[in-house]
């Protein structure tokens, strides 16, 4: 499941991203770990409560973070603080990542940190030898014109006319050059789809003959 991102930074304004490091998160850095599971739970209490719905579980979802074939980063301000935090796991032999999750602390939407965060996982995917990253980008409480409805027989047909209805973040991914690439209705209940987004992040554009 990806994360809630509403907005990249403007140009004008990204001065303020200055002081901010993404780094590996570690298992040894508990008080960091602590961190990261308090903004999840708090980060997706709102649309998808029943992702993470007590700190137990955000701090089991962390913790698994650190398993072989993951990566796990976060962002820290100046004072060492978790500002937002990305996680990817490999799959496809290692071909294509899938970006679970995302979170950004609530007081620093906006500001671009989200945006630095899934273009250094980019990287990091690519370094591996990724050629793909993608991501299930959940609504559960109908943001999208997905939402809601019946999406059979043709699920297709409603994905052509995707809308964003309630600042749903697939335009946040879609900024970042990540394409809507198929959905799976019923996902997370009746009438609750998850929207599934993809982007290459290494290597040529054109397929190999």
């Amino acid at each position: 499941m990806a994360g809630l991102q509403r907005g990249l930074w403007p140009t004008s304004e990204r001065e303020r991203m200055d002081g901010i490091r993404i780094v590996n998160l570690r298992p040894e850095d508990e008080a960091l770990v602590q961190q990261v599971a308090a903004l999840l739970l708090a980060g997706f209490r709102m649309h998808w409560p029943g992702a993470w719905p007590d700190m137990a579980s955000a701090l089991a979802e962390v913790r698994e973070s650190f398993g072989e074939g993951r990566v796990s980063r976060a962002a820290l301000d100046t004072d060492g603080q978790v500002l937002g935090w990305i996680g990817a796991i490999g799959e496809y032999d290692g071909h294509v990542w899938e970006l679970h999750p995302l979170v950004v602390h609530g007081d620093y939407e906006r500001r671009g940190i989200g945006r630095a965060l899934v273009l250094d996982l980019e990287a990091q995917v690519a370094r591996r030898g990724g050629l793909t990253l993608f991501l299930g980008t959940d609504d559960e409480d109908n943001m999208t014109s997905l939402g809601g409805v019946d999406l059979y027989p043709d699920p297709l047909a409603h994905l052509a006319r995707l809308e964003n209805r309630r600042g749903h973040p697939f335009e946040f991914y879609q900024k970042l050059g990540f394409s809507v690439v198929g959905v799976v209705p019923d996902a997370n209940g009746r009438g609750k789809p998850d929207i599934l987004m993809a982007k290459r992040v290494n290597g040529d554009s054109r397929a190999k003959r």
